[in-house]
């Protein structure tokens, strides 16, 4: 088994940006961050996920913009793949099937905004394709939503994704519970 870590939209949107702030799970950012340098010391991929919208009134997500760069935490950070994407999948639009193919990758891992959209997507996606997915449950993470259909606080709207999720398209774990096996894989390269 060989496995990516597919960090999903860690941009500064959801931190300094008003409309998006993400609020559940409470520590999803350290758990990110944990989770990236638990991946570089496994000596396994990392996969930096950056979204930029294309429509010309976006009032979020805009290349170029404070708020679409990444969280300064994680641009720090060295990812061993890039991929912009423009829908919430990683997979729409892009290479990544392609370039994880070519470096092996059997098993993705899914982190990153917002639960129910760009990480459920990539997750689907990814399973579509045929990877394992393995989905962390605390190291995701979104905010409550109201509109037209309805209102959801973000931890139902979390909840209820992460069943969604492991019902159908992936392994869905605790960083804890993911830890270990990263640990097992590295022993057995």
């Amino acid at each position: 088994m060989k496995r990516a870590l597919i960090v999903v939209d860690v941009q500064n949107e959801y931190f300094e940006g008003g409309a998006l702030p993400i609020s559940y799970p409470p520590k999803s950012f350290e758990q990110i961050k944990t989770a990236i340098d638990e991946t570089h010391k496994a000596g396994e991929i990392t996969v930096f996920v950056q979204h930029t919208s294309l429509k010309e009134d976006a009032g979020a997500f805009v290349r170029g913009s404070k708020m679409w760069e990444f969280h300064d935490e994680i641009k720090a950070l060295k990812p061993d793949l890039y991929i912009e994407k423009n829908h919430a999948s990683a997979f729409v639009g892009t290479d990544l099937n392609y370039r994880l193919r070519n470096l092996g990758i059997d098993t993705v891992t899914i982190i990153g905004y917002m639960t129910q959209n760009c990480c459920d997507a990539t997750a689907r996606d990814a399973s579509q394709l045929g990877f394992n997915v393995e989905f962390l449950s605390d190291a995701n993470g979104t905010l409550a939503f109201e509109n037209n259909a309805g209102k959801v606080s973000a931890e139902e709207l979390h909840r209820a994704f992460l069943v969604a999720q492991a019902f159908g398209f992936s392994r869905v774990l605790t960083l804890n519970e993911w830890i270990p096996l990263l640990l097992k894989e590295k022993s057995c390269h």
